[in-house]
């Protein structure tokens, strides 16, 4: 099955200096802070491996605590992620460091698999899969299982381990023979119990090794009791807990991919139109009160404390992924740009690099930061694959050439049909440093973002570039090629196309021009937020305000602050003409203070306030 657009393979994007390479190197970071000795503890404690407790006894304290604590059903969760995490930062920066410590891992995860009698390789009892099959209690065995079998794959797919393939190809053996043992009746009860992507590692494995066997089990951790009510168009998602359902749709997703079957599409299609389109998100792009689903456009009860789990975001970032690669609709990247921005950098500490489990969304919230060692929440897991995928996320390609889909400082290597291609974007700051240059130096904050991308080829080139125009955009985009305006420049589906013979140098300048905007709640009109372009903005205030004056005239109610240092343009806003003045900084940028992202708007004008989400 062939895609309408292609992911570019790992290795040949790479981040540029910027927001974007900031947070993914604090993420490299931690990831590689962690022991390896203390990620496999719980796999060694499993196999009878665990040396330091042949001579520590009583006095023994584990180092990974929180989900990780041997007392916990889900201990073992996070080695997956790493894993994970490892691969991709080999794959695509070429970290041999990274590679090297998950190649070791991997081996020792072997030992432990040999100890346990050649097939069992999980960090949790087999008991454990018996006992739901039973209709006992037990917390998410699946999940935890899965998520090893993620990371062994991951580490076969992005860092060439045959030896991560041949763990899960013994281990499948396990899984093959007991779930062919249990009842259809039966199984449907266990996939109950919260199977993460099993569906979708199944998918991926048999794809790696074409064996009926691993087809087989793909099909065996069909959820069709979400599924089958999803294509018959009824909301089975209120109230339900999202995590559990949306890598199960992953499974589909990759079944699609692999198959070719149109169903698998429909079911994952189907999701989106439930979750998304159907639901509706918050101004940050994502949605979810104590990680369950919210009713259909009614979000404003269910501002609180724990809104927008991470792992949500990152999963539903995934499934935007394979959606826009199947479909080529700009949406998803308006929907992927708005989650990044407003989640998974807003829900990573900008200078420690860890991770909040929520984003609470109610007035006076602060951030609750998981530690390195002590906590190991699932949301611990995303974070540290999420930062991962930035670079791949930037650029895209087609039949026809290649698409900027995200607007981050990054270089492509593009090995099209007629040679090497480069072709580098970075933002613009749109100023400069010295004598002011009046035709690049606004007096001021720009009112555009601004791109600059270049071109670099051995030989002319014909291919088309597409510019996606953000759904933030407002009025016409000014786009120059070598300075000179870009008469051969076509708006089509949500894209600027420029079809031209490309030559080495050429250069490309994009302004995209943005606005100051509101999003209101949308069962509540009268409350809004504040975005600047993609960006949500949070008002540092401890406490509900009601904000007054013209919500069509927004400088009646921020004004640019401190907007200047330098030769560095800044983001952040401030009240006018309220009772008590407060600031407004990006949501990424909130550390520990207290903020507020939701205000009602008392105007004069009593006109509707429009919501600005577009999604499909």
């Amino acid at each position: 099955m062939r895609n309408k657009v292609q992911a570019v393979p790992y290795g040949q994007i790479k981040l540029l200096p910027g927001l974007f390479q900031s947070r993914a190197k604090l993420n490299r970071s931690y990831v590689m802070s962690l022991n390896s000795v203390n990620l496999l503890q719980n796999f060694y404690t499993e196999a009878n491996l665990y040396e330091p407790m042949s001579h520590v006894h009583e006095h023994w304290e584990p180092q990974h605590l929180g989900w990780e604590s041997p007392a916990c059903p889900l201990r073992g969760h996070f080695l997956g992620h790493w894993l994970s995490s490892a691969a991709k930062l080999y794959a695509a920066t070429g970290d041999t460091e990274a590679k090297g410590k998950a190649d070791w891992i991997v081996e020792e995860l072997g030992r432990c698999q040999i100890q346990n009698g050649g097939e069992w390789a999980g960090s949790i009892p087999e008991k454990y899969l018996h006992w739901i099959a039973e209709g006992k209690h037990v917390w998410a065995p699946h999940y935890t299982l899965h998520k090893t079998l993620m990371g062994l794959y991951d580490m076969y797919a992005y860092a060439g381990s045959q030896r991560a393939l041949e763990i899960i190809d013994q281990w499948s053996n396990w899984f093959y023979r007991w779930t062919g043992e249990l009842s259809e009746e039966t199984l449907a009860d266990v996939l109950d119990v919260e199977t993460g992507a099993m569906m979708e590692v199944w998918a991926d494995i048999y794809a790696a090794t074409g064996k009926k066997e691993h087809l087989e089990l793909m099909r065996r951790y069909t959820r069709n009791r979400l599924f089958e009510p999803l294509l018959r168009g009824e909301d089975v998602l209120t109230n339900m807990h999202a995590n559990t359902t949306i890598p199960e749709i992953h499974g589909a997703a990759r079944a699609y991919e692999v198959t070719g079957e149109q169903k698998w599409r429909d079911i994952a299609e189907a999701y989106w139109k439930s979750a998304v389109t159907d639901r509706g998100t918050y101004c940050t792009g994502s949605q979810t009160s104590g990680e369950i689903w919210s009713p259909p456009g009614e979000l404003s009860a269910r501002l609180g404390g724990r809104n927008q789990e991470h792992c949500v975001v990152y999963n539903m970032i995934r499934l935007a992924d394979f959606l826009y690669r199947w479909s080529g609709s700009t949406v998803y990247l308006d929907y992927i740009e708005r989650n990044l921005y407003n989640g998974i950098f807003a829900q990573q500490h900008p200078k420690s690099g860890m991770i909040t489990y929520f984003l609470p969304l109610h007035a006076g919230a602060t951030k609750k930061w998981g530690s390195p060692t002590k906590h190991f929440w699932c949301c611990h897991g995303s974070l540290v694959q999420a930062h991962t995928i930035h670079a791949n996320l930037a650029f895209y390609t087609d039949d026809e050439g290649v698409i900027i889909a995200q607007y981050m400082p990054s270089e492509l290597k593009w090995n099209s049909k007629d040679g090497d291609i480069h072709i580098k974007q970075t933002l613009d700051p749109q100023t400069n440093w010295g004598i002011r240059d009046t035709s690049r130096d606004q007096i001021r904050r720009p009112s555009a973002w601004a791109v600059n991308i270049s071109v670099i080829c051995k030989q002319d080139t014909q291919f088309t570039v597409k510019l996606r125009l953000p759904d933030w955009l407002h009025g016409a985009p000014i786009i120059s090629v070598n300075g000179q305006p870009a008469a051969d420049a076509e708006d089509e589906d949500g894209y600027i196309r420029i079809r031209r013979t490309w030559r080495n140098g050429d250069h490309l300048h994009l302004q995209l021009p943005k606005i100051l905007s509101v999003s209101p709640l949308p069962d509540r009109p009268d409350i809004v937020s504040f975005m600047d372009g993609p960006v949500v903005l949070a008002g540092l205030c401890d406490e509900e305000r009601t904000l007054r004056g013209n919500v069509h005239k927004l400088e009646t109610l921020i004004i640019p602050d401190n907007e200047r240092e330098w030769a560095e343009w800044l983001p952040g806003y401030r009240t006018i003409n309220q009772e008590r003045g407060f600031r407004f900084i990006p949501l990424y940028e909130v550390e520990d203070q207290r903020y507020t992202v939701y205000f009602p708007v008392k105007e004069g004008s009593g006109a509707t306030i429009k919501t600005d989400q577009r999604y499909p």
